[in-house]
């Protein structure tokens, strides 16, 4: 498959898992795994084990709500140096992307915080979301990894 998605010359991993709270860790430590390539800092690496972590919950509390569904990971390695992420589920979407995107909004309840768009976004480069109501919701969220010298 040629194109956009076209994989044949990128490094990437892609997993399936069900939308259950244990599956949220199993992603977030496949992912620190395949990004550990670029060798990223403690801090770095952090960033991203969160990042993620904030996208799966969403799908797990937000995107299935009362039942078990499919989440989706792709991550890829784009140029030598750049950390693309995409979490995304076939649930039920979100009515408003840019009102979901507001610091302190939930629909998850008084237990949430309505943070989890605020934190990608303050940990990642980049952030970018589509939804439709009810078919699902795709999170793309990139990182550049900082090059480091070398110790003499």
């Amino acid at each position: 498959m040629k194109g956009k998605y076209d994989m044949t010359n990128t490094d990437y991993i892609k997993i399936e898992f069900t939308s259950r709270s244990v599956n949220e860790s199993f992603a977030r430590a496949t992912v620190a795994a395949f990004a550990a390539r670029l060798d990223p800092t403690l801090e770095e690496l952090a960033d991203i084990k969160t990042a993620v972590s904030e996208a799966v919950t969403n799908c797990i509390v937000h995107a299935y709500p009362g039942v078990i569904g499919t989440i989706w990971l792709r991550a890829r390695i784009i140029g030598d140096r750049t950390l693309e992420i995409l979490v995304r589920d076939s649930g039920i979407g979100i009515p408003d992307v840019k009102k979901a995107r507001e610091p302190m909004y939930t629909t998850g309840g008084d237990d949430r915080s309505g943070m989890g768009f605020t934190i990608m976004e303050s940990f990642m480069d980049k952030i970018k979301v589509r939804s439709a109501e009810g078919k699902g919701t795709s999170v793309t969220m990139t990182r550049r990894i900082i090059r480091r010298s070398l110790p003499l």
